[in-house]
């Protein structure tokens, strides 16, 4: 079997080898796979024959659960692979791989239908009603409609991701009750509407990312009480208001990414001396000073702030930081001498370009 792809079936069961599942998965896995066309790889070639779901295109392994289900259905493709871009062609399937009855008779844990480009149809609603599903990743295909209202019955899910899709409407207030979400993923779709104030109850997440949709309205305070929350990336949405201080009080938080929205007010100083280490906060409308509270618990691998309307001088305090990589203030409104020293002596004229009146090395002399 190819390293690009796999498809896996795992089915329950005590025993160290498994040949047959029940009929109702048989029949279910077999109508998944009729919902599906793909022209050049083979990998639905099946005979049909028997009672074994994972003959030629599923392989099976055995877990130690006492019923023979199926329990992992993964689907991946990798279009991008040199075998791919060789031939002059991508991994591809299409069709409307989600069918309800595949939720309906199948017991699954996992379910990843990932990059695919072709898969399409709405998450059926009933998918909400497997208790054990764990992982479900849809990523990178043509998956529209809405993200369904009850998602938040599956208090086993530890991996949400729907990135890269047309998903459409607005995120379910009852995502909140997903207890053991550790990952959240609803990048590059077509949601709107805003972040359920209820947010900080997903005390389990460490990664939301929210990026590339239509999400609107302010950022809930509750997010700070996640605090496992490591990334955090609201960027290219419609966000407003200010943003909150408690989010650089937030022990783990590492990846802050607010950048292409319309978020106003003051930086927060909290987010300087902070442990975040990515902060992007560009293409804003935050304004006033750039607060001068750098110290040795400011460490920077990326700091931008630029497109915003700050105003002042560069605070002379970022030379007591203990490490800032790239730096971007440009296209702001800040005025005075740029500080000399680390980090400054690395930095080139674009971090400092379209503001008022800044000078000194790398700009023109004061």
């Amino acid at each position: 079997m190819n390293a690009f792809f796999f498809i896996t079936a795992i089915l329950l069961a005590s025993a160290a080898a498994v040949i047959c599942c029940p009929p109702s998965d048989r029949a279910a896995l077999l109508d998944f796979r009729t919902a599906l066309n793909e022209s050049h790889l083979g990998i639905f070639k099946y005979s049909g024959k028997g009672n074994d779901c994972c003959h030629h295109w599923i392989r099976m392994s055995a877990a130690t659960r006492p019923t023979d289900r199926v329990a992992d259905i993964t689907l991946r493709g990798e279009s991008e692979d040199p075998i791919f871009q060789r031939d002059h062609r991508t991994a591809y399937i299409t069709g409307s791989g989600l069918p309800s009855y595949l939720w309906t008779y199948l017991a699954l844990e996992v379910s990843t239908m990932a990059d695919w480009k072709g898969i399409s149809g709405p998450i059926p609603s009933c998918i909400t009603y497997l208790p054990y599903l764990r992982i479900l990743d849809l990523i990178g295909n043509r998956i529209n409609g809405q993200i369904p209202a009850d998602i938040g019955r599956l208090s086993r899910l530890t991996v949400l991701n729907v990135a890269d899709n047309n998903i459409t409407g607005w995120i379910p207030r009852s995502i909140a009750n997903l207890s053991s979400l550790m990952h959240l993923d609803l990048r590059n779709n077509q949601i709107r509407g805003t972040i359920p104030r209820n947010f900080g109850k997903l005390r389990m997440l460490s990664r939301a990312l929210l990026s590339g949709n239509r999400i609107s309205g302010p950022i809930p305070n509750s997010i700070s009480y996640v605090y496992r929350l490591s990334d955090l990336d609201l960027s290219l949405n419609r966000i407003s208001g200010s943003i909150p201080p408690s989010l650089g009080k937030m022990g783990v938080l590492a990846t802050l990414n607010l950048d292409g929205n319309n978020i106003s007010g003051l930086i927060p100083p909290t987010l300087i001396n902070s442990g975040i280490s990515i902060l992007n906060l560009s293409k804003n409308s935050l304004e006033g000073d750039i607060p001068d509270v750098f110290g040795p618990r400011s460490y920077f691998t990326a700091l931008d702030l630029s497109y915003n309307r700050l105003k002042g001088p560069i605070p002379k305090s970022i030379s007591a930081a203990s490490y800032v990589g790239h730096l971007d203030l440009s296209h702001n409104h800040l005025c005075g001498q740029i500080p000399v020293g680390s980090p400054f002596d690395h930095l080139e004229a674009s971090s400092f370009m379209s503001n008022d009146c800044l000078c000194g090395k790398p700009l023109r002399p004061c």
